[in-house]
């Protein structure tokens, strides 16, 4: 089945990033529809995938990690807070993985399997 995951890394630690809140939303007409609000695990995973099913369809999407909260708790700076990655969905019949990883002062994402 053909979904949308992520999954968080922090690179400070060399560990899953757990507790950290991800917002899924759709974008419109250029406006950002809310869809999900999700907590990733011990394993920096979140426990379900965001989209699947009929929910998961072709358009532009944004993923926004809430990384200030997680580094403040984790001893980490207060330079980033909400970290948005928006992306397309072109091809509803593949699996789409969208992983972050996280550091005190930058991060990457890339297009993940």
């Amino acid at each position: 089945m053909t979904k949308l995951t992520t999954h968080v890394l922090d690179t400070m630690t060399g560990s899953p990033a757990a507790e950290l809140r991800i917002d899924l939303y759709r974008i419109e007409g250029g406006e950002a529809k809310f869809l999900s609000s999700h907590k990733t695990n011990d394993d920096g995973r979140v426990d379900s995938p965001l989209l699947e099913g009929e929910d998961f369809a072709a358009g532009t999407y944004r993923l926004d990690f809430h990384a200030g909260d997680y580094l403040t708790e984790n001893g980490g700076s207060d330079f980033l807070n909400i970290i948005p990655i928006q992306f397309t969905i072109a091809d509803p019949a593949r699996h789409y993985h969208v992983p972050l990883l996280l550091s005190a002062y930058g991060y990457s994402t890339y297009r993940g399997s």
